[in-house]
């Protein structure tokens, strides 16, 4: 691993999920995700599985209703945003909706100096897809 990578710090989000498996599949076909690491349940089911977006870590894990990590499903909504950095937030904002996502934002640029979109993958989730455009 690069020494610099090593010396940041970054964010690994858990994204809560009733289908882990199905999460795989769109999150492939919608973004590139590279699977790292998968930790299957006794019945065959996937308990959780460690990915990348260009480099980027998150994690898809089966909903836990008694450690209160809940789906946006089981929430009906969400609470959070996950940013995503790209340096072409367009592709992966169509790929995103050919894969299945809903569009919440199109993308645009806006005056505080970013291109930025908003998708709601098919579990709830959104991901705010992102470049900076200026240096406003």
């Amino acid at each position: 691993m690069d020494d610099a990578l090593l010396q940041m710090t970054t964010f690994a989000p858990y994204l809560f999920l009733t289908n882990v498996a199905a999460g795989v599949d769109f999150y492939r076909a919608a973004f590139g995700a590279v699977e790292l690491r998968r930790v299957s349940n006794p019945d065959g089911t996937v308990h959780v599985v460690e990915l990348t977006i260009g480099g980027a870590l998150f994690h898809l894990h089966e909903e836990r209703r008694d450690a209160k990590q809940l789906s946006p499903e089981t929430l009906h909504g969400t609470s959070s945003q996950i940013g995503v950095f790209d340096d072409d937030p367009d592709a992966l904002f169509a790929s995103g909706v050919a894969a299945g996502a809903q569009v919440l934002s199109g993308m645009q640029d806006f005056d505080y100096g970013y291109r930025q979109g908003v998708v709601i993958d098919p579990f709830g989730h959104q991901s705010l897809l992102q470049r900076r455009v200026t240096t406003a």
